[in-house]
């Protein structure tokens, strides 16, 4: 009946004869029966288009086409206008995600911390007539309130420098440091954790100091035997002491809006830490050049001297930290090396394993991360058998440059780890160090305690800072200087050199620093044990290792350091 009506009716509109639609009561029950809302005249178009094989049924089946492709056109438009809105919303969460990271960022590199370190000024300490015991009372109730300030004027401005025998001192000063209980603390005494953790004084200095008070636990005074417990905040107050480094001047390679590229003397670390602190670039910077709130790009270890960047905004540091991250930026060193090294380029793919993160000591070793260096000797000297070697690392290993040659059995000479008795006869050639992991950290500990040049907390790399005790220590306020003496006068000593310190001074609006020591800056702890001990500074030589940045290239950019006196073959150190 159905289908009969449904010809009939596609006939009549074949004629071009229009009509109503059917009210027949018929036709309304079979679109119920149907179970369809949709009218019985769309029924029949889907039963003609199944059932009709004539040409006159061509212009239904097209009808029955066109819908299907508006429907689909529809779905097309909805999916597409569903995707976009989906796009659009993990857009915009990305982009609250990235504005966060640069804002702590931005944060970390403003503040800088020393992990979690509050500082205080010297001037604070003595203010009124006050003396160390009250401003140790006044610290540990406000001071150290607030956890991980910046670096701002009030930090730099809390100590001096002075100059003595080609060496960049520092006038001692008071400091508090901070930190929280670890997890793997948790239920040891505070004693056996400041013995343990931070060897920067023996175990008897540090009980003192938590029986002085000066060591305290959530700003109070504990018993030696006290046990740490999560969240527990420590601090020390200490009358800080700073060991020197180079005079050498910072040459500035390039400046700009965006980034500041720096000539680093050999001895002075990147960032605060172990007994560095003003003694350090971003600090010296600060002080005398007036560059404040770099961000580091790239690190160099503190006896490695060469090109150094910093972003002078948080777009240029992470574009930049971005390319070193993905390999895109060329590296070259260059160094002075013991032995004969062979004439053809040698790729060093040898994997590298951090030993100790504490002392900061690597070694070659098949659990190591993958890495590469390319090395190419630039010449020899056979009456002294040393090399001058182009090194180009590919990847950014900790010490991988050192690591390699000790490997391959040219050390880097003046590396007084590396090329070092305490890893074998042969130092390390071909990974052969004949003891255990633990003999190792052991014997480095045990040799730093005598020679200290190890890097603590592997916060810095290891390095010389040879300064032993006199035989017989000299109170420092029996030093015979007057008030304001002259001491050796400050590098730079060539026109180049004094060229280029005071044309950076002129280019950031900051004046040379002082090279007098003056007594009336010295400040006297009475509880200070280094106070009452004058300290053999160590020859500026023995500061310096002979590796050095040489340049830096990535894409659209390229920054190049002088070449150091030491990369021609035939110079002698004497």
């Amino acid at each position: 009946m159905s289908i009969k009506a449904g010809k009939a009716e596609h006939g009549e509109k074949a004629a071009g004869q229009e009509k109503q639609p059917s009210q027949d009561p018929q036709r309304t029950s079979v679109a119920v029966q149907c179970g369809s809302e949709k009218s019985f005249e769309d029924s029949n178009i889907v039963l003609v288009k199944s059932w009709s094989d004539n040409e006159d049924d061509q212009e239904g089946d097209k009808l029955a086409e066109n819908k299907k492709l508006r429907r689909r056109e529809k779905r097309e438009l909805k999916r597409k206008l569903l995707a976009e809105s989906a796009e659009d919303e993990v857009a915009q969460k990305k982009t609250k995600i990235e504005e966060k990271r640069t804002a702590l960022k931005v944060d970390k590199s403003q503040e800088m911390s020393e992990n979690a370190s509050s500082e205080i000024k010297s001037e604070d300490l003595m203010a009124d007539g006050s003396g160390p015991d009250t401003a140790k009372k006044i610290i540990s109730s406000d001071a150290l309130k607030q956890s991980r300030p910046g670096y701002s004027d009030d930090r730099f401005s809390e100590t001096t420098y002075y100059f003595d025998k080609g060496l960049r001192k520092v006038y001692p000063y008071y400091f508090t440091f901070t930190t929280f209980t670890k997890g793997r603390w948790v239920g040891d005494t505070v004693l056996d954790v400041f013995s343990r953790e931070f060897r920067a004084h023996p175990s008897h200095e540090y009980k003192r100091c938590i029986e002085a008070g000066s060591l305290t636990v959530n700003h109070e005074k504990v018993a030696v035997d006290y046990k740490l417990k999560h969240n527990d905040l420590l601090a020390n107050v200490v009358h800080r002491h700073e060991v020197p480094v180079v005079a050498s001047p910072i040459e500035v390679v390039h400046i700009d809006k965006d980034v500041v590229v720096i000539n680093k003397p050999a001895s002075i670390p990147v960032h605060p830490c172990g007994r560095y602190r003003h003694n350090t670039i971003v600090f010296i910077l600060a002080k005398e050049y007036n560059l404040k709130n770099l961000r580091t790009i790239h690190r160099l270890d503190r006896l490695t001297s060469g090109m150094l960047m910093f972003g002078r905004t948080v777009r240029k540091a992470l574009e930049l930290e971005e390319q070193i991250r993905n390999r895109q930026v060329h590296k070259e060193y260059v160094c002075r090396v013991e032995g004969n090294f062979p004439f053809d380029e040698i790729e060093c793919t040898k994997p590298i394993e951090v030993v100790s993160y504490k002392i900061g000591v690597c070694k070659v070793s098949p659990k190591g991360k993958e890495c590469s260096t390319t090395f190419k000797k630039i010449g020899y000297n056979p009456k002294t058998n040393i090399s001058v070697v182009r090194c180009m690392p590919h990847t950014g290993r900790m010490h991988q440059i050192r690591v390699h040659l000790q490997y391959l059995g040219y050390p880097v000479l003046r590396d007084p780890l590396y090329n070092h008795p305490v890893f074998g006869p042969e130092k390390g050639k071909g990974g052969n160090i004949g003891k255990t992991d633990d003999q190792l950290i052991k014997d480095l500990i045990h040799i730093h305690n005598a020679e200290n040049w190890l890097g603590i907390d592997g916060s810095d790399s290891a390095g010389v800072v040879s300064i032993s005790p006199m035989e017989t220590p000299v109170p420092i306020d029996d030093r015979n200087e007057s008030e304001c003496v002259s001491e050796a006068p400050i590098v730079p000593t060539t026109e180049d050199e004094k060229f280029t310190f005071k044309s950076v001074a002129t280019q950031t609006n900051h004046d040379e620093p002082d090279p007098h020591f003056c007594k009336e800056k010295l400040t006297k702890e009475p509880t200070c044990s280094e106070c009452n001990v004058q300290y053999r500074d160590p020859k500026p030589m023995d500061l310096i290792m002979y590796l050095h940045a040489l340049r830096y290239e990535g894409p659209n950019w390229s920054y190049e350091t002088s070449l150091p006196p030491w990369a021609d073959v035939n110079w002698t150190e004497d």
